[in-house]
């Protein structure tokens, strides 16, 4: 028996290294993979080197405040980012009709990330009062997506919160995290399909309606983009000068947003392949993850919600977004000292056990 009891937290350290190892190989290679394709097509990829750093830098701060504080930490990050998109008059959606393309989905995603780090917070602690008031938390973020007008980050918020309700019934986290996968192919599937026109006429004008004339002839020109230089684009920051919808729209910031469009458009297959990469890699770390099963699919809701939002729009271009989801990542395979405390007395009283017999 002690010995079983030794050889699970083996296992679970080994199955943390291989995740955080795969994390640091792909990250590294989305790195490496924009300036190869820059170099190839004179680019420019800061903007895919700044989101990596993003990332990476989220996450580890996730890792980090998770394990000192489990509670207040996500209930801190849920704050800061209701508030960053009250504040920052770029991120709100707004009825101003100059705002360009791309900030609502912004918005919406952040405002997703809020809600998904509420309910992780409200599944961490073991207070009924405080959880309840951070579910009462995560409503009201919803409720203010509705009222600045982001109808996307109102859907997603309202799908974290019940899905995160959803989560404390289910036993096994495996069929969760397959059907959180199945979601995002879906969606991203969907946008590939609208920008080939492989849809059925009525869907397609319907689609169109909501997507606008200019998100769909995006779309179509990153397709054609990707399929004359499938294996490494036209370069990362290129779109827009390359894009006709883009040169002839009056505000363009030259992205065609659709994160999966973009990176074929401009990185190729091989870019597609690892932002893919990079989202079956936090799946899997929320898959192996010691925290409890609710934390981890709530956190695959909120992130799985964001990358819907990103196959439709623009939303990781800004850093913001690209923290707040490895920080969220980081929170919910972070693993609390308390935990670590609890093995030790374990581990010693096992090694007791063991000495007596």
């Amino acid at each position: 028996m002690a010995s079983a009891a030794g050889a699970a937290p083996a296992a679970d350290d080994d199955r943390r290294d291989t995740s955080d190892a795969a994390g640091m190989v792909i990250l590294g290679a989305c790195a490496a993979w924009s300036l190869i394709t820059a170099a190839a097509h004179d680019g420019r990829p800061e903007g895919v080197l700044l989101a990596v750093l993003a990332v990476a830098a989220g996450y580890a701060a996730g890792r980090v405040s998770g394990a000192l504080l489990p509670v207040a930490a996500p209930s801190a990050g849920a704050l800061a980012g209701l508030g960053l998109t009250v504040g920052l008059p770029h991120l709100s959606p707004g009825p101003e009709i100059v705002t360009p393309l791309g900030h609502a989905g912004a918005a919406a995603a952040l405002l997703t990330l809020s809600a998904g780090a509420a309910c992780c917070a409200a599944w961490a602690t073991e207070s009924p009062a405080l959880r309840l008031a951070l579910r009462v938390l995560a409503a009201g973020i919803a409720v203010t997506a509705a009222a600045l007008g982001a109808v996307a980050g109102f859907a997603a918020c309202v799908a974290v919160l019940v899905g995160s309700l959803a989560a404390g019934r289910m036993r096994h986290r495996g069929p969760g995290i397959a059907g959180l996968a199945l979601s995002a192919a879906l969606v991203s599937g969907l946008t590939w399909a609208v920008a080939g026109n492989k849809v059925p006429a009525g869907l397609a004008d319907s689609l169109e309606g909501r997507l606008t004339r200019q998100r769909v002839g995006l779309w179509q020109d990153a397709l054609h983009m990707a399929r004359g230089d499938a294996v490494l684009g036209v370069g990362p920051g290129r779109f827009g000068e390359l894009s006709g919808t883009a040169t002839r729209t009056l505000l363009s910031d030259g992205k065609p947003h659709s994160a999966p469009l973009q990176q074929a458009a401009e990185q190729g297959i091989v870019g597609v392949a690892l932002l893919a990469a990079v989202f079956c890699w936090v799946l899997y770390a929320l898959w192996r993850t010691r925290r409890p099963t609710p934390v981890a699919l709530t956190a695959g809701a909120a992130l799985t919600s964001v990358a819907a939002i990103a196959c439709l729009g623009n939303a990781l271009s800004f850093t913001t977004v690209s923290v707040g989801a490895g920080l969220l990542a980081g929170l919910a395979t972070a693993r609390p000292l308390s935990y670590e405390s609890a093995r030790h007395g374990t581990d010693v009283r096992a090694h007791g056990d063991r000495q007596a017999l």
